[in-house]
């Protein structure tokens, strides 16, 4: 029991379609938020260097720019204060000595070996052929080639353990100097010395006294100068031997390491961190007139990319919010109640919401492009000359076609705030684009014709010419001819709108059901299949629905509402009569009733079914939502009270007559529309009936059918006020008033003693006979309606 309250306490506090528009809410909140994401940072002015500052800019928060110049000195500081890397072979020395070692060996071996019993003879031939023989792996192991005069001495000498071991003492001692293959290149880092880098044992050390280092061609000279005191008491050309073949086996031991020198020099230089200059809230980064620097680009740039990456959620949370109260507040002290919006509320809150998020896709596409297509121009043009081509104001006139121009208002009002955000809250391109948006609402309302909206295209862009003029009076700013390209991007602006509201609105008409003037326009065309098939094939519903048609177009004048939808709706609200055009009296001739051979029930099935038959026909000629809005609900719940009538006659002692059965199903009208339909079905049905249809008879009728279907509560749940009703019967009786005028009559020819009767007709009640008043569902009740012309 507790829980039942609560749920009706629930349903009190929330109306029924409150979960459906809080999600429509808050899905066009989010998408929208989605789509302006990329502009949701401060806007980027687009300069190039020597540009002229159109306006201030101040820095809307603190942020730092990189002082380049001062990076770049640190950096190369880092770069010089790493010493040059050199590689240190200290195991060279020791190789040379086992290479020379090894190739005097090879050699002296030969001159050291006894030779062989009887053989003392040959011995010094064989020698020497033995030591020629292996001068090749001499020179091969020795890594030098060796002269024919040279190997002879060293043959003379035995290739002796002397010779050798001078070589390799005045090589060593060169070698444990140190001997650099480019010594200019060494000398360049003097003042800072260089990294000795050991490769046997990967040890380093610093060496400052670059100068010691022989270079090559020193190394050389040197062997002289370190093997004089050696040498001296050597034949002198035992010690030019000596002295060649350590020239040339000298090799440099110390060599450069580019690689690694490299390395550590663009670690050092990653080492240092970017030099950064504060620049506080409020402080001027760029004041109008000022010419472009290439310091102003560097702090743009630093603005465009720091506070892009702080304000993104932050601005994203705050312009979600801006969104959704925009729109709340909207739809609660305006859409809420109009009557357009309450009558399929969902549908148009989505559709109106589609329109939103489809013109923001628009307006944020055509933001950047003019953003991009700008600096590229062939001539000068500011983004905000392209802006004024954005056709915005399309999203208005779109909705204007569909629900009319009390919604388009405030539609307009809602863009143009939203728009303000992309534009950095411009006051000048908001108010440019509230305007135009409201006047192209206002052109476009009255539009029957697809022309029509190309006139009220080239309308809005003349506006927009104004307004662009009036914006550079304001701004002061006509260089370059700006005002000339200012006119021809407003003007293109507005035509595009015509031209975009003109194509989109048969996608939005197929898309969302709707029906607007310009199609009405053309289903009001006689010529129509489905209506000259009527005339055909139910003559008496034609005739009946062209009437009706007069009477709700009359009408709908009178109490504003669209006296089109009221008149088409009228021609089209009986055509599910077609199926079974002879039950129905007005389609009957011959005197013949085929509802006198059927039960009660059936006939009041069969008429009961033309509504459903008629929304069949209505959805396979496509003739929209609001005629078949109409086809359903012109009779309501109302009564077949002739047939229920003859049905409680019929009715035996164990039975009971269900009334319910012999009532349509409805919906009741929902639409002033359908209402003006139903009023009118009744009363021009009715009107047939009157033998004398005087005006203060049809005003009496009218009066009283009016009352009947009030009291049944048949229009509770419409939007017609009681000055309504008044008006429409007031229209009514003028149209039916000039239908059923009084004629003269003629006399006929009467046999003798036949005596005519007052008003000269013989099938005809006297003026003052009370007229009975037909049932509210006459048009339905063939044996209750005396037709005129009928006897």
């Amino acid at each position: 029991m507790n829980k039942k309250r609560s749920d009706i306490s629930i349903k009190k506090r929330f109306p029924p379609n409150f979960w459906m528009l809080s999600g429509i809410l808050l899905s066009v909140t989010l998408i929208s938020t989605l789509i302006l994401s990329p502009r949701l940072v401060v806007m980027h002015h687009s300069y190039n260097l020597g540009d002229i500052a159109d306006k201030n800019i101040k820095a809307p928060t603190d942020f730092f720019v990189e002082d380049v110049s001062a990076t770049a000195q640190q950096k190369k500081t880092a770069r010089e204060g790493v010493l040059t890397v050199y590689d240190y072979d200290d195991d060279l020395s020791n190789n040379l000595k086992n290479q020379i070692n090894k190739a005097f060996n090879l050699p002296r071996a030969v001159f050291e070996s006894t030779p062989a019993t009887g053989e003392k003879s040959k011995q010094p031939v064989d020698i020497t052929t033995a030591v020629r023989a292996m001068k090749p792996e001499f020179e091969k192991t020795l890594g030098i080639p060796v002269n024919d005069g040279a190997y002879k001495i060293l043959e003379n000498e035995k290739f002796s353990t002397h010779i050798s071991n001078l070589i390799v003492s005045i090589l060593s001692e060169i070698m444990r100097n140190g001997v650099v293959s480019n010594k200019d290149l060494l000398l360049k880092g003097n003042d800072q010395g260089i990294v000795l880098k050991s490769l046997g044992s990967d040890s380093e050390t610093v060496a400052q006294n670059l100068k010691s280092f022989y270079g090559l061609d020193q190394a050389k000279t040197m062997v002289r100068i370190i093997g004089e005191p050696m040498l001296k008491n050597l034949d002198y050309t035992v010690v030019n031997l000596i002295v060649d073949l350590t020239q040339r086996l000298i090799q440099p031991n110390i060599t450069l390491n580019r690689s690694e020198t490299e390395n550590r020099r663009n670690q050092a230089e990653s080492l240092i961190s970017a030099t950064l200059n504060k620049i506080q809230r409020g402080e001027m980064i760029l004041r109008e007139g000022d010419r472009v620097t290439a310091q102003h680009l560097l702090k743009l740039s630093a603005l465009k990319e720091q506070t892009g990456k702080k304000q993104v959620f932050e601005k994203g949370i705050g312009t979600a919010l801006i969104i959704f109260a925009l729109l709340t507040i909207t739809y609660l002290i305006h859409l809420k109640y109009q009557q357009k919006i309450l009558h399929y509320q969902n549908k148009n809150l989505f559709f109106i919401s589609s329109v939103i998020i489809l013109f923001l896709l628009i307006l944020q596409l055509s933001a950047s492009l003019a953003q991009e297509l700008a600096p590229a121009a062939p001539v000068t043009l500011s983004p905000a000359t392209i802006f004024y081509g954005i056709p915005l104001s399309a999203g208005a006139m779109t909705i204007c076609q569909f629900l009319g121009f009390n919604i388009a208002f405030p539609f307009a009002i809602v863009l143009a705030l939203i728009s303000a955000i992309i534009f950095e809250n411009s006051y000048e391109l908001c108010l440019f684009f509230l305007l135009s948006g409201i006047m192209g609402a206002f052109w476009v309302q009255n539009c029957k014709e697809r022309k029509g909206f190309i006139e009220a295209g080239v309308k809005v862009g003349l506006l927009n010419m104004g307004l662009a003029t009036i914006t550079d009076i304001y701004m002061i700013d006509f260089a370059d001819f700006k005002i000339l390209w200012d006119w021809i991007f407003a003007f293109s602006g507005g035509v595009i709108a015509g031209i975009i509201t003109a194509g989109i609105t048969p996608l939005m008409e197929l898309s969302f059901g709707y029906t607007t003037d310009s199609t009405l326009q053309e289903l009001a065309n006689l010529d129509r299949p489905l209506l000259r098939r009527l005339m055909l094939e139910a003559p008496g519903t034609y005739h009946h629905s062209v009437i009706v048609g007069s009477l709700v177009e009359a009408a709908a004048s009178e109490i504003g509402a669209n006296p089109l939808l009221a008149k088409v709706s009228g021609y089209y609200h009986d055509i599910g009569k077609l199926k079974n055009p002879l039950h129905f009296i007005e389609n009957q001739q011959g005197g013949k009733n085929i509802h006198n051979k059927l039960a009660p029930s059936m006939s009041c099935l069969i008429l009961i079914s033309h509504t459903k038959n008629g929304i069949e026909l209505a959805k396979e000629n496509k003739l929209g939502r609001a005629i078949q809005d109409a086809i359903n609900q012109h009779h309501g719940t109302t009564l077949i009270s002739f047939f229920y009538d003859k049905a409680k006659k019929l009715e035996k002692e164990d039975q009971i007559v269900n009334i319910d059965n012999f009532r349509y199903p409805g919906p009741k009208p929902q639409t002033r529309e359908t209402a003006l339909v139903m009023l009118a079905d009744v009363v021009e049905a009715a009107t047939r009936t009157l033998e004398q249809p005087t005006p203060d008879r049809i005003q009496g009728l009218v009066q009283q059918l009016f009352n009947k279907l009030f009291t049944d509560n048949q229009l509770n749940e419409c939007p017609l006020t009681l000055k309504d009703l008044h008006n429409i019967a007031r229209s009514f009786n003028k149209i039916l008033n000039g239908i059923y005028h009084h004629r003269v009559e003629y006399p006929d020819k009467l046999s003798p003693g036949e005596q005519k009767e007052k008003n000269g007709s013989t099938d005809r009640q006297p003026a003052d006979t009370p007229q009975p008043v037909p049932p509210a569902d006459a048009d339905d009740s063939p044996s209750t309606i005396k037709r005129l012309g009928q006897s």
